[in-house]
């Protein structure tokens, strides 16, 4: 099995697509900068390099990590040693993948643990910080449904993208 780096670029910019639409202001984009303090002036003021490289970057990394979370078949590959060690894997794991080399591997199935994971990790890991600064349950579920439906996409096209 090999990873698929095209998979996972073109699952790092879901995070973009998703947010020009979740953050627009005729769906959650009004409601967002009401609760999360930001004026329309405010956010003019930002550098849209810094801030759109730096996402792209870091949904890079979130999307490679994404493959652990969705594909059950990279514990086996993990177990071996990774690409380097494949070849010289025991017979074993040669069997395993011959048998469940494409199992579960679906755009539905990844969608489901992308959005279990965005469901378990991004909600609490998002709460827990709005909490901390006192932002409204409107903020948090605003912000983690971004995430869970970000994580979604990007499960099913890591996953259902052999």
């Amino acid at each position: 099995m090999e990873f698929n780096f095209v998979a996972v670029l073109v699952a790092s910019l879901v995070t973009l697509l998703v947010g020009f639409v979740w953050y627009n202001p005729k769906v959650f984009g009004t409601i967002w900068m009401n609760e999360s303090g930001i004026t329309e002036e405010k956010a003019k003021q930002g550098n849209m390099l810094k801030i759109f490289g730096l996402t792209i970057f870091y949904s890079l990394m979130l999307s490679s990590a994404v493959p652990s979370l969705v594909v059950h078949q990279m514990g086996a590959f993990a177990m071996v040693g990774g690409p380097a060690f494949a070849d010289k894997a025991l017979p074993s794991y040669a069997a395993f993948m011959a048998d469940y080399g494409d199992a579960f591997r679906s755009f539905k199935h990844g969608a489901l643990h992308g959005f279990t994971s965005g469901l378990f990790l991004a909600l609490p890991i998002t709460a827990i910080n709005a909490l901390f600064e006192q932002k409204s349950w409107k903020y948090i579920l605003i912000n983690a449904g971004y995430w869970i439906v970000s994580l979604t996409i990007m499960g099913a096209i890591i996953c259902g993208w052999k």
